[in-house]
C-alpha cells in the first residue's frame, strides 16, 4: 500500500482553467487503453456517465450532516464519481480512495491538486494505491462505500473476499453501492467455453447471495455507456 501524496497547491492559470473535467469523453482513451491492458482492475471502457455517477452516490446526498462521515471509494479511475462524491462532502467528513491501476492513481493525484471540486476536498483526502486485498481496512470505519471494481472479471473467490472486506469495513448503518453493466453478464457467458461459463456462474450466484442478505434498493441507468444497474446494500442483513 503507498499513499500517494497530492500536489500541493491548484495550477491557476488559463490553460488550467480549460479543465478535461468539462468535456465528458476526454479521458475515454485512457480507459479504453487500461481495458486492454488489464481487465481484472479496469473493467469499465469509458469513465462513467453523469446519471451513473449520480446514482452511485445517492446515499450520500441523504447521509445528513449532524456528524462528520468517512467515505471509502474503490477504484474511482479517472475520477468521475469522486466528483460527485466531493460535491456531497462538507469540511468535516473524510474521503480514501484506493485504486490499483498506477496511471489512474498518478491521474487522480494531479487531479486532486488541481482540479475543482476535487482540489477543495484534497485535504479531506487519502489515495491509497494498491489492489482492495491488500489495504488494511478498519472494521466498521466507513459510512459509505463506492465500489467501482468490476466483479464480474473476478474470480470467484476474489469477488467474495473483497465482498467480505467491503462488508467488515462499513458500519451497520452504512451503504454500500456498486454497479454492473445491464446484459453484459449473459453476452460473457454465451461467448464463452464451458469451464468459463461455470466460473461467471458461481461469481453472480456469489454476488447476487450478497444481494439478497443486503440488498435493498437497485436502479437502471440507462444514460450510461453501456447502461448499467446500480445495487445499494445495507450494512447489515435487511429483513424481508
Amino acid at each position: 500500500m503507498i499513499t500517494v501524496p497530492t500536489p500541493a497547491a491548484p495550477n491557476t492559470s488559463a490553460s488550467a482553467g480549460r479543465s478535461r473535467t468539462e468535456h465528458p469523453f476526454a479521458f475515454a482513451h485512457e480507459f479504453a487503453r487500461e481495458y486492454g491492458l488489464d481487465r481484472r482492475s479496469t473493467g469499465a471502457v469509458a469513465p462513467s456517465s453523469r446519471a451513473l455517477a449520480r446514482e452511485l452516490t445517492r446515499p450520500l446526498r441523504g447521509i445528513g450532516s449532524a456528524t462528520a462521515h468517512t467515505i471509502l471509494e474503490v477504484g474511482p479511475g479517472t475520477g468521475a464519481v469522486t466528483r460527485h462524491i466531493a460535491a456531497a462532502m462538507d469540511a468535516r467528513d473524510r474521503l480514501d480512495l484506493v485504486e490499483a491501476n498506477p496511471r489512474f492513481v498518478h491521474l487522480l493525484a494531479g487531479r486532486l491538486g488541481a482540479e475543482p471540486p476535487l482540489a477543495r476536498i484534497r485535504p479531506q483526502t487519502r489515495l491509497l494505491a494498491g489492489r482492495i486485498e491488500d489495504i488494511d481496512l478498519d472494521e466498521g470505519r466507513y459510512d459509505a462505500i463506492v465500489c467501482g471494481l468490476p466483479f464480474a472479471n473476478f474470480e470467484p473467490d476474489v469477488a467474495e473476499a473483497i465482498l467480505e472486506q467491503l462488508f467488515a469495513a462499513l458500519h451497520p448503518r452504512g451503504r454500500l453501492s456498486f454497479f454492473a453493466y445491464a446484459g453484459l453478464p449473459a453476452l460473457r457467458s454465451a461467448a464463452s467455453g464451458p469451464a468459463r461459463r461455470r466460473r461467471l456462474a458461481l461469481t453472480r450466484r456469489i454476488v447476487g447471495g450478497f444481494l439478497a442478505q443486503y440488498g435493498v434498493d437497485r436502479a437502471l441507468v440507462l444514460g450510461n455507456l453501456p447502461p448499467a444497474w446500480v445495487h445499494h446494500l445495507a450494512g447489515e442483513p435487511v429483513r424481508r
